[in-house]
């Protein structure tokens, strides 16, 4: 029970901060407050969302517990109001996103198994769930989802939701699989925007001998 109140305060920590940096990303492209609002819930609850339709869960959360969705509007709405400080939060918000990127793969994939799924299912809803409401935002913002250049994030959700199936595999206790894979996922976030980590790109040009870069 405690793991579960940890995790549980985590991911709603983690939600609170996408919805922040969602509307962030919706006051770049100069959107009204009803725009940030939509960006902000987007980003946050997105890839859970989506999560839950593929895997034919109802009600969804949000549906369920409509407080999520008032905290998650009224975190968009703050974020219009701090918005000059938030440029000297950035580093707090980058660690508040890689640990809710480990957090959100862990609960895709538990939640995945709780419903019945193979493993290899719940590593891939562990992906939906962390890296898809970034992928609805970017799409909404008309750009190309960060996940796609080069960006070395959807492998680390993959690889933290994949060790935490492994662990469970292996009977490890739930406190210290939590545990290992919240670090796992957050330290290699870490390091792969300390060190500008990243996937080859594919470049196709007409007569180009390389492509991949």
């Amino acid at each position: 029970m405690q793991e579960a109140q940890f995790i549980g305060l985590l991911w709603t920590i983690g939600i609170l901060a996408e919805a922040m940096t969602g509307a962030l990303a919706a006051g770049r492209k100069q959107m009204d407050l009803f725009g940030v609002v939509i960006i902000g819930c987007a980003t946050a609850i997105g890839g859970g969302t989506l999560r839950d339709i593929l895997l034919g869960n109802y009600p969804l959360i949000w549906v369920e517990n409509w407080h999520y969705l008032l905290a998650i509007a009224l975190a968009s709405l703050l974020t219009v109001v701090i918005a000059p400080v938030m440029r000297y939060l950035s580093k707090l918000f980058l660690a508040i996103d890689a640990l809710g990127l480990a957090v959100f793969s862990i609960v895709g994939a538990q939640k995945s198994l709780m419903l019945g799924f193979s493993p290899v299912v719940a590593v891939v809803m562990g992906l939906v769930t962390g890296v898809f409401g970034g992928v609805i935002r970017d799409i909404l913002c008309n750009q190309v989802p960060l996940i796609f250049q080069k960006e070395l994030y959807a492998v680390i959700s993959l690889l933290t939701a994949g060790l935490y199936i492994l662990l469970l595999q292996y009977q490890v206790e739930e406190w210290l699989n939590l545990l290992v894979c919240l670090a796992t996922g957050f330290s290699l976030r870490m390091l792969a925007l300390k060190y500008h980590w990243s996937m080859p790109t594919f470049d196709y040009q007409s007569g180009t001998d390389n492509p991949m870069h």
